[in-house]
């Protein structure tokens, strides 16, 4: 089993690529409903680190596990640096097995921005190339540790996420511009469940993840966060 929390798609494609390489079954732990039984299971956690940290719906959903399970393993993506997330994660449920792997990054709020194709297809194509390594780890069932703390990961962990989950996690900067034709494909897509249409527009309530599922996704390019941005380039996974 292999559960994965994904916004604009880098999570999704590592863990259904995981699950191929390793005869598994990827499960995005939104719309799994069930109350997950791990027992005697090798359980996998794919997802991306918000602002190095644990994303707030993979928190939730390792806390509803229950039993032990055989063999566990954690991959978390990032933009280059994981900080103490899988730490973190340990403290919740023990993990055999943790990895951190670069994918393009898709925060652009704020001074974020979209990389360019260049480095996007690079880092996919290095993806490519490390993921049969790591499923043949895990069929292994090796104990690994292989993540990019980066520097000053504690402090970025603790006091900067908590910064960020308790002052950035807002959706008041959200709107809709004129470029908006009603497809509500951001409702349809919001892990949050945040966003609903009101005469063929976006409202946004109040729980946000900042996963900017809603902006990248927009295939009108219709949703802006603020001023920040505005003329920036969106992302999200190709051909996911």
């Amino acid at each position: 089993m292999i559960f994965y929390f994904s916004g604009t798609g880098n999570s999704a494609w590592v863990a259904r690529t995981l699950a191929d390489l390793t005869g598994d079954t990827a499960y995005d732990l939104i719309s799994y409903r069930q109350s997950p039984d791990i027992t005697e299971r090798t359980v996998g956690f794919v997802f991306p680190v918000y602002a190095w940290g644990l994303p707030a719906p993979v928190t939730a959903f390792v806390k509803r596990l229950s039993g032990e399970a055989a063999f566990t393993f954690a991959l978390c993506t990032c933009g280059s640096e994981a900080g103490y997330a899988l730490n973190r994660l340990n403290r919740l449920i023990r993990l055999d097995s943790r990895y951190s792997l670069s994918m393009p990054n898709n925060y652009i709020l704020g001074s974020g921005c979209a990389e360019s194709d260049d480095v996007i297809h690079d880092k996919i194509t290095r993806a490519q190339q490390t993921l049969p390594v790591i499923a043949q780890e895990i069929l292994a069932k090796l104990p690994t540790v292989r993540v990019d703390v980066g520097k000053m990961p504690r402090l970025k962990s603790t006091l900067i996420h908590a910064g960020f989950s308790k002052f950035a996690c807002t959706t008041k900067p959200f709107y809709a511009t004129d470029l908006c034709n009603g497809c509500g494909l951001c409702a349809e897509r919001c892990p949050a469940q945040t966003i609903r249409l009101q005469d063929g527009k976006p409202i946004w309530g109040k729980t946000c993840y900042q996963c900017t599922a809603c902006l990248n996704n927009c295939p009108q390019g219709a949703i802006e966060y603020g001023k920040s941005t505005i003329g920036k380039k969106r992302y999200h996974f190709p051909n996911l």
